[in-house]
């Protein structure tokens, strides 16, 4: 995380009656984990958001997981990922998925694609950059109420932030 987001962060969080119960860390998230869990309450959501920009964190992704779910594996884990055109981002979830399905752990996988802007550059011009199209969530031990509160939550994302061609979401679960 860049310091500026971090300070931002902690500020944020520093604001909230549930700040003590929020740990904000500028570090290594992958080994920080294996000090923090389990956490003494036996309860907890952990997010998982790295950069991505280093092509082993896909693969440092699972075997966190896996780590993670044999220290605490009641523990809720929120894993973000983007939709982009590499191998290691296409072959995540389906690892996941594997994983989750080897642990007997019951999990729920979101994507939503907000589709491409219509092209209405002038002709010379450079086109713009498009952004990223496409994420993913991936949720092990997600609450029970989870995905019925999130169906409607995704389409009614897809109405207000789809831009055409190539929107879409989807929402599947397991276990």
């Amino acid at each position: 995380m860049h310091p500026t987001d971090s300070r931002s962060l902690a500020g944020n969080v520093a604001q909230l009656e549930a700040g003590r119960q929020i740990t904000v860390a500028r570090e290594d998230g992958f080994e920080a984990l294996k000090a923090l869990l389990p956490p003494p309450s036996r309860r907890a959501l952990v997010l998982i958001d790295p950069s991505y920009e280093i092509k082993s964190d896909y693969a440092k992704v699972t075997a966190c997981l896996r780590d993670c779910l044999q220290r605490f594996a009641t523990g809720t884990y929120a894993v973000w990922y983007p939709v982009i055109p590499r191998p290691e981002a296409h072959d995540l979830p389906r690892r996941l998925k594997t994983l989750a399905n080897q642990s007997g752990k019951p999990w729920l996988h979101a994507t939503l694609a907000i589709g491409q802007a219509p092209d209405r550059t002038t002709p010379g011009e450079p086109a713009p950059r498009p952004g990223l199209l496409a994420s993913g969530m991936f949720v092990f031990n997600p609450p029970h109420t989870l995905k019925a509160a999130l169906a409607p939550a995704l389409v009614q994302m897809e109405a207000i932030l789809g831009r055409g061609r190539g929107q879409g979401h989807q929402l599947e679960a397991g276990g």
